[in-house]
This record gives structure tokens, sequence and C-alpha cells, in this order.
């Protein structure tokens, strides 16, 4: 195994710090900060074959604690949440599982094939954001005109296909999970759990779970021997996205996160062509 501790330049450091911080506001809104971390990892780390999973396992443990100050940010939100919401925290483990396991066991080579296909995916994911939100917008307004089931299961088995899609997207989380967020807001979306800021609440308490579930895999890949993490480049990122996460929380109820969205996805756009037509 390559030795990371040394990798990254004290510039190269530095701007894994200010992406990370971003990321972490980015994912508290809406989720798919690794499209901008993964890339900054992949071009400091240093160039061995596994790279891109070094990048990957290092990203999805260095974003974690973000992903848990966001949690916890929008724990107001979550008051009075119907109790079926936090089932869906089972497919949430599962799926995240059956993902990391995958980048642990396939060849790194089938991991690098699959980085533009995923960054483009995640691209896409925030391209189709502003179209997702007012779809949810609809979908809280028709639940609290029909009288909103807060109390009990939804009607017509909406609890177990949103659980089967949860398991799918946990699945993809687990494996890169860019633009997650996105996915599971519109799972939500399905069951009526409320407005954006309600569906947030939960949104990021399934993504900790996610993240969290991927982390600890990739974690323990490492120290059997499977793969390599940069731990600092780690601990950088955990300091940063916590930092990102509660501030983007903040200003999430108060300023709009269009023109943040829409940053993102062409910065996605533009990372997928660089990694489909890199040499």
């Amino acid at each position: 195994m390559t030795d990371v501790a040394a990798s990254g330049s004290l510039s190269g450091l530095a701007a894994l710090a200010a992406v990370t911080f971003v990321a972490g506001a980015v994912n508290s809104v809406a989720g798919g900060g690794t499209i901008l971390t993964f890339p900054v990892l992949a071009a400091i780390l240093p160039p061995d074959p596994g790279r891109m999973v070094t990048a990957n396992a290092t990203s999805t443990i260095g974003l974690w604690c973000g992903s848990a100050a966001a949690a916890w940010a929008y724990r107001g939100e979550r008051v009075g949440q119907p109790p079926w919401a936090r089932w869906l925290l089972v497919p949430s483990v599962a799926g995240s599982v059956l993902g990391a396991v995958l980048v642990l066991v396939l060849p790194p080579s089938w991991f690098d094939a699959c980085v533009p296909w995923l960054i483009l995916l995640a691209a896409a994911l925030f391209a189709v954001q502003p179209r997702v939100s007012g779809w949810l917008g609809r979908q809280s307004a028709a639940s609290a005109a029909a009288g909103a089931e807060a109390a009990g299961a939804p009607a017509g088995g909406r609890l177990l296909t949103a659980a089967g899609l949860q398991f799918l997207v946990a699945v993809y989380g687990g494996y890169f999970g860019a633009g997650i967020g996105i996915l599971m807001l519109a799972v939500l979306g399905l069951l009526g759990v409320g407005d954006i800021h309600r569906l947030n609440g939960v949104k990021n308490v399934l993504g900790t779970a996610i993240n969290g579930t991927a982390a600890g895999l990739f974690a323990a890949g490492a120290a059997c021997g499977l793969h390599d993490v940069a731990w600092r480049e780690a601990g950088i990122m955990a300091a940063a996205g916590t930092a990102g996460a509660l501030a983007g929380s903040h200003l999430a109820r108060r300023l709009p996160a269009t023109v943040v969205r829409r940053g993102v996805a062409v910065i996605g756009f533009a990372l997928a062509a660089k990694y489909f037509f890199r040499p």
C-alpha cells in the first residue's frame, strides 16, 4: 500500500479545507458535496492505481462529521415527525453496507471506470434540483389539503415503495454518494413528510446513517489493508466540513440556494468531462 500520510502540499491542504467547507454547506442543503471534495483529493493524493478508491474512502470519512452536524442543526425540523420515518434508517444502513462492500471487493479499475459516470449523474441531479423542489412543494401542498397522514403510515403502499427506493439510494451512497441528498428529498416527497425544511431534517439523519455506515466500513477496510485512507486529509475535512455544515444549515433557512446549486452543477459537468477525456 502507498503511504498516503505524506500526501498533499500545504497549498493543496488549504484548498481541500476551503472546498470541504463549501461541500459541508452544500450537503446540509441538498447533498452532493462529494462532487467538490473528490476531485481535490484525487489531485493531491499520490498517483498510484488505487488513488480513486482512496479519494472516495477519504472523502466519505472526512464528510461524515459534517453530515452529523447538519443533522443536529436541523433537529428542530424533526419535532413531531411521523414515527414511521425512522424505519427508513433500515434500508439506509443496509444499502450503504452493500455499496461500500462493492467498493472494497471489486477491482479498483472498476471504480475508476465508473467515476466519470458517477460525477455526471451527480451533476445532472443538481441540474434538475429546482424541478425536484417544485415537485416537492406541490406534494406538500397536496398533503396539507388532504389532511396529511402525519401519525399513521402513508396509504397505498407508499412507505414500502419509498423504503425500496431508499435502499437503492443508499447503495449508491455507500459506493460514491454525490447527490444522494436530492434523491432522498424526492423519496421523502412521496411520503408527504412536510415542507422542504422538514424534508431536510429527515434527509440529513438518513444521510448521516448512510455516510456513517460507509465510513465505518472504509475505515475497517483500511485497517485490514484492503485500501488506503489519507487520514490527515480526512481530519482536515472533518473540521472544515462540520463548520460548513453548521454555516449552511443556518443560511439555508434565510437565503435561496439556487445559485450555489447551479454553480455546483456546472462544476460537476466540467469535472465529468475532465474524467471522460483524461488520457
